[in-house]
């Protein structure tokens, strides 16, 4: 099996695991939600039952990433991973708002609440020990084959953990303390809570489709690679992210009296050089120049450019 059917494969079956063990969640949780009476119960069975809808699209996502090539889609159609990532944020925080705006509806009504029964303490007990269980796995496989689709969703089910872990404290605190009203308040935090991953995930993707990085790590490895051949001045240097795979575009220098064939020669050492040293290169395109050259650049990034970028950076932090 080829590395990228591979891949495809592993997310397929990682879906799958996660559609299976969160529908059992979703409908154990909103069910003995309603029946002991707890919003914040039913507030995370919701919660679960968006990263069924995750899931389903992971699985699209997948099919739509093994296509090949066309007139269309000349890169492929591996940035659906993105895609589908980002509408995972919008799902996500989507049931946050819908929570918020129940839990603030009830609060407002201030209508006579019930103390919750003991059943919704073991069934948010049960359901932090599957989570934990489920994102350990999702994760696990996410870095394995470097989707940032499946560590998304690897992170949401660990903001699950999180949430049912208030819930859990929102529920003894209310049996403790006979108030019911703290199951409400909890509630409304894990929709706040929900709103912020939704929107944490939706900015991580934007990067991805502006064709933007936050390693400047992998630019030096490409200077590098580009030198330790015999070219100068890599520069206009330009990367483009397509699922786990990078395309890489850039210009070098070298002595102008040489023949084309040696340019042809040199641009083939550099394309060795840095599928050699940086991982998950499947393409470079080097544009060769004569040493000297100086023209108008409006698109790439130089070693300089990150330096001054890198520098910005620190003393940006430093404040």
């Amino acid at each position: 099996m080829k590395n990228q059917d591979l891949r495809n494969f592993q997310i397929k079956k990682a879906s799958w695991v996660g559609i299976i063990g969160n529908t059992l969640l979703a409908v154990a949780k909103i069910v003995i939600g309603f029946i002991s009476g707890s919003m914040a119960v039913i507030g995370d069975g919701i919660d679960t039952a968006t990263d069924i809808l995750t899931y389903f699209i992971t699985l699209i996502a997948a099919r739509i990433m093994n296509k090949p090539p066309n007139y269309k889609f000349p890169y492929g159609y591996s940035r659906a991973e993105a895609v589908a990532t980002k509408a995972l944020s919008f799902v996500i925080f989507f049931a946050g708002a819908q929570l918020f705006y129940t839990t603030v509806f009830r609060l407002i009504k201030n209508e006579q609440l019930e103390l919750p029964s003991l059943l919704a303490i073991y069934v948010t007990v049960f359901s932090i020990i599957s989570k934990a269980a489920l994102a350990f796995y999702q994760f696990k496989i996410g870095k394995k084959i470097q989707s940032n689709m499946l560590i998304a969703n690897a992170k949401n089910m660990r903001n699950d953990i999180l949430l049912s872990t208030s819930v859990l404290t929102g529920l003894l605190f209310t049996q403790v303390l006979n108030l019911p009203i703290l199951d409400l308040i909890t509630a409304l935090a894990i929709s706040i809570w929900i709103m912020r991953a939704g929107f944490e995930i939706f900015m991580d993707t934007s990067r991805e489709l502006m064709d933007g990085s936050d390693n400047p790590e992998i630019y030096y490895k490409i200077f590098d690679a580009v030198e330790s051949v015999g070219a100068v001045n890599p520069h206009r240097v330009r990367i483009r992210k397509h699922s786990n795979m990078f395309t890489v575009a850039l210009d070098i220098e070298m002595d102008g009296n040489l023949s084309i064939e040696d340019g042809h020669k040199m641009a083939k050492l550099v394309e060795k050089s840095i599928k050699q040293n940086v991982e998950n290169v499947y393409d470079v395109l080097v544009h060769v120049e004569p040493k000297g050259n100086v023209e108008k650049e409006k698109f790439g990034l130089s070693r300089e450019n990150i330096d001054t970028e890198c520098k910005k950076k620190k003393k940006g932090n430093a404040k």
